[in-house]
């Protein structure tokens, strides 16, 4: 009879791991919140004081505090670790503040992030300045790039998009404000129309204008052509839509001179204002101008086409360096963006502050992304795998980077919202030329069938 029992004790505890294990494999979020936080919490609790003096984060204790050490025991005076703030346990991994001793700074802490992530058992641990001589630590219980679930609650207001899901469990906010201009690169089904996707959707429930500029022949931004106010399926189409955005900012422009007085032959350079200032009742709708595979607009074959060519990378350059004060915002997305690919490729790059790299083919391509800003994230984009597709790097001129990757939408989802949102895209009487058609839907018979009686004797 022991023998049976400790046979079932074995095999219910087997049966336990292998449960745990499965669940930490397959649902890491409720492992989390079941196994992990408690194990943590635990972890830190017990060994806070010897990580921080492992780590060299400690400093030598007051000299109020030596004394008083040794008036009340005889104990030895050690080393003191940062003040430790309360732990706020969240769905994903663990929040708490430490307030520095003085002499330290969070370039200290940041640099044993490592050490800290194998001493307690977490996915990763990342630093974040709050204050002067406080930081917070931000712990991760596990990849959340592996299974992308946004943030419920996401603060983004008007030209505000939550895209993208960050390696340390916060949302990635495209704040067209902030940063006006982006470009965003990947290789084949390397995620790189699912970003735009989930941007072109977002944006399509604010009161945004939404033009697209798509040369292989729209099958990227088609889909949403009842959103958009303007689509160009090819670089003849292009070579039209282009002038009549400029015309558009110069249009706003002399708005902005005209009511803030400024002089009508001042040089569009010198205003520093912006349509933001403008009353709302009067303040034009920002545009946003998304262009997919933006290297078709630079290949040439004919003499003709090159002139053609450099009229419209002068006017993408003027759009990228005067249309942020004008309210037009450029999305810039492609393979490739080098100085291979002709005159004034590279400083049309140069304006784009936002960069997102995605899977590349070579070394290079990532470079001409972040090189430029963000050395360090050259290797990172190197090293994204192809079985995660999604998966990006992005960075800015501050020169910060970090991982991110895009949520799952399905192209029909996006669709069915365009079409649900057509009725708030503004209108801009110069984009009405080239507003694409859009069929109307096939209405479904709403007749009922009759079914048949039962025949009886």
């Amino acid at each position: 009879m022991t023998d049976l029992v400790t046979w079932a004790e074995l095999g219910g505890a087997l049966a336990a791991i292998g449960g745990a294990a499965y669940v930490r494999q397959a649902h890491p979020a409720a492992y989390w919140s079941t196994v992990g936080l408690p194990v943590s919490v635990a972890r830190l609790l017990a060994s806070y004081s010897s990580t921080m003096d492992a780590c060299g984060l400690t400093v030598a204790p007051s000299r109020w505090r030596v004394l008083a050490v040794k008036a009340t025991t005889r104990r030895e005076v050690r080393p003191v670790p940062p003040r430790r703030g309360v732990i706020r346990p969240t769905s994903t991994g663990l929040r708490l503040r430490l307030r520095l001793a003085p002499g330290q700074e969070p370039a200290d802490v940041a640099a044993s992030a490592e050490r800290l992530r194998h001493a307690w058992g977490v996915h990763a641990v990342y630093v974040r300045d709050v204050k002067p001589g406080v930081v917070e630590l931000r712990l991760v219980g596990f990849d959340v790039l592996r299974k992308v679930r946004m943030p419920r609650r996401i603060d983004a207001g008007l030209l505000q998009v939550p895209v993208a899901l960050r390696e340390d469990a916060t949302a990635l906010v495209r704040d067209y404000r902030a940063v006006p201009h982006q470009l965003v690169l990947g290789a084949t089904l390397s995620g790189k129309s699912m970003f735009l996707r989930n941007l072109i959707t977002g944006l399509a429930t604010q009161p945004v204008v939404l033009v697209g500029i798509d040369c292989k022949r729209g099958v990227e931004l088609a889909p949403f052509a009842s959103r958009l106010s303007a689509l160009a399926t090819d670089p003849e189409q292009a070579a039209e839509l282009l002038p009549a955005l400029v015309k558009e900012m110069e249009d706003r422009y002399d708005l902005i001179k005209a009511r803030q007085g400024i002089a009508p032959g001042t040089p569009d350079e010198e205003i520093t204002s912006d349509i933001w200032g403008l009353p709302e009742d009067e303040r034009p709708a920002p545009i946003v101008l998304f262009i997919d595979e933006v290297a078709e607009l630079f290949l040439i074959a004919t003499r003709k086409e090159e002139e053609r060519r450099d009229e419209m990378v002068t006017q993408l350059i003027r759009l990228a360096q005067l249309g942020r004060a004008a309210g037009i915002y450029l999305e810039v997305c492609g393979q490739r963006f080098g100085a291979e690919l002709g005159k004034g490729a590279t400083m049309l790059r140069a304006q784009l502050t936002g960069r997102v790299c995605h899977r590349v083919n070579d070394e290079a391509s990532a470079k001409m992304a972040l090189g430029d800003i963000a050395p360090e994230a050259v290797y990172a984009a190197c090293a994204i795998a192809a079985e995660l597709p999604g998966l990006a790097v992005v960075g800015d001129t501050s020169g910060g980077w970090s991982r991110i990757r895009t949520p799952h939408l399905s192209l029909a989802d996006a669709a069915a919202t365009c079409r649900e949102t057509a009725h708030l895209a503004p209108d801009v009487p110069a984009l009405t030329p080239f507003r694409p058609y859009v069929p109307p839907m096939p209405v479904k018979a709403s007749g009922s069938v009759a079914t048949p009686q039962t025949v009886t004797d």
